[in-house]
């Protein structure tokens, strides 16, 4: 198998069960004009984040790593009525592509887009008088995952889903000698999710348009 033949399966899969959607795809060919990497997620791997959040019934939802809001659209449209969603990126160019693409998809007053290391904003975000968050999706830097994953948890309530994405590095992620800090990135977070009181979760490996990876789900206890 190859990668020619997963991208064939991924556009198999997006053409029979992903509608076509205006605002979506615009918002790929502006990130793309931008400059912007190509490391969104999926149409299949976005309308998974969809589904996720609409089984959780997410009515407050977090996400670390906007890029140019594609992921962003497709968990603000799971949201129910009258909820919000907070996405956090470091780049200044990508949270305006984002603003931009978030506007004509007319979710504007739907998804709080905040700006710098998401370090210094999950804990800003603590301060904050809100609900807990029902839904986390975390794809931003692998080096840090295990502190945006212990920030997710502590703005998270039972029941809370926390997705990371990108954690297993194709394959890399078993390689207990590697000097890669992203892949260290990773591993530090199964770490904790190996002793971690009150986290149920697993990580599943895919493949598809975007190579060999996979994800990790969790459950808030």
């Amino acid at each position: 198998m190859s990668i020619e033949q997963w991208t064939l399966v991924d556009r198999y899969i997006t053409d029979a069960l992903v509608a076509p959607d205006a605002a979506l795809d615009a918002a790929l060919t502006a990130s793309e004009a931008a400059g912007l990497p190509g490391i969104n997620v999926s149409p299949n791997q976005g309308k998974l984040l969809h589904l996720l959040a609409r089984v959780r019934g997410a009515k407050s939802i977090l996400e670390v790593g906007t890029l140019g809001g594609y992921s962003t659209i497709w968990l603000a449209r799971a949201l129910k009525p009258g909820g919000k969603l907070v996405t956090l990126e470091l780049d200044p160019k990508h949270a305006e592509v984002a603003r931009e693409n978030l506007r004509r998809a007319g979710l504007a007053e739907t998804v709080d887009v905040r700006v710098g290391r998401a370090l210094e904003l999950l804990p800003a975000l603590a301060q904050e008088e809100r609900a807990p968050f029902d839904f986390v999706f975390i794809d931003a830097d692998k080096q840090n995952v295990p502190g945006y994953f212990d920030w997710a948890v502590k703005l998270s309530a039972s029941g809370s889903v926390i997705v990371v994405d990108n954690t297993v590095r194709k394959g890399a992620v078993a390689d207990l000698s590697t000097t890669d800090v992203n892949v260290k990135g990773v591993q530090g977070l199964h770490d904790k999710l190996r002793s971690h009181p009150g986290i149920d979760a697993t990580t599943i490996q895919t493949v598809g348009s975007k190579g060999y990876d996979g994800f990790t789900l969790a459950i808030v206890g």
